[in-house]
């Protein structure tokens, strides 16, 4: 069974950086796509930053040049620094891993960002 736990949500102040961390029960050295999204309060789920078949990195428009995707194979983890915080990056962060037509999703880490 494929597992994504993420960690590392919480409350900050506008301006101010977090790290989100997602553990993966399955191998990353193959070309998975892995990805962050995440719902703002009453919008839909997007896709905030992601590893394309494991290789080519793409952000939204809203956060590029502000969060950063990165991961550790060894570790099976995945990671997403989020700088200069906004109010509206508020939102449930999610992390997903697929390939074939397989998708999975962890549970997801709050982020709250005042102003």
């Amino acid at each position: 069974q494929v597992q994504l736990v993420e960690s590392g949500g919480g409350s900050v102040q506008a301006g101010e950086s977090l790290t989100l961390t997602c553990k993966i029960s399955v191998s990353l050295y193959s070309r998975k796509t892995m990805a962050w999204h995440r719902r703002q309060p009453g919008n839909q789920r997007e896709l905030v930053a992601t590893y394309v078949q494991g290789e080519t990195v793409q952000y939204s428009d809203d956060v590029a040049g502000r969060f950063t995707i990165s991961r550790n194979k060894t570790r099976r983890e995945m990671y997403l620094r989020l700088d200069e915080l906004k109010p509206e990056d508020t939102g449930v962060y999610y992390c997903t891993v697929a390939w074939g037509m397989q998708e999975y999703w962890g549970q997801g880490t709050q982020v709250t960002v005042s102003a």
